[in-house]
Formats: structure tokens, sequence, C-alpha cells
């Protein structure tokens, strides 16, 4: 399951919200949204808003792990630079 279709299934749970709503609720437009959902384009600080909008605690979860795999991904490469 990716992100999208786990937001899509948090909206479902919450009342079946449309993806209107839960744009509105995260400061973007609807066609914004949609287009974020078709290419699966999401920013982390995004899917802060959404998690706050489902109050969903798999995408809070989700979106603390995304910011470790970057760090860590940072860090390897400093390591491989200071290798060579």
């Amino acid at each position: 399951m990716d992100v999208r279709e786990y937001i899509k299934l948090c909206c479902v749970k919450r009342g079946n919200m449309s993806e209107a709503e839960l744009a509105r609720r995260t400061g973007q437009t609807p066609q914004n949204m949609n287009n974020k959902h078709k290419r699966n384009t999401f920013k982390i600080s995004e899917l802060e808003k959404i998690a706050d909008a489902l109050d969903a605690e798999v995408v809070r979860a989700l979106t603390q792990l995304a910011l470790e795999i970057g760090t860590l991904i940072a860090v390897i490469k400093m390591i491989i630079e200071s290798i060579r």
C-alpha cells in the first residue's frame, strides 16, 4: 500500500471525507490535491498536514520515518564523500 492509498483509506475511515474536503483542511486547492494524489508526490510537510486533518497516527509515523531515512541517506553520502 502506498501513501496515496493509505490516505484514501483514512478518508474513508473518517466518515468518507472527500478529497476536496481534505484539500480544504490542509490549505490546498482540490485540484492541487488531486494532482498530488495522481502523481503520488507529497512533501513531508504536506503529509504532516494531512495527518493532522485525518488525525492519523500512521501517517505521522511514516512522516517521521521518511525524515529519519532522509537524514540517514545524508549521513551515508557524507561518509562516502569523506572516503574518496
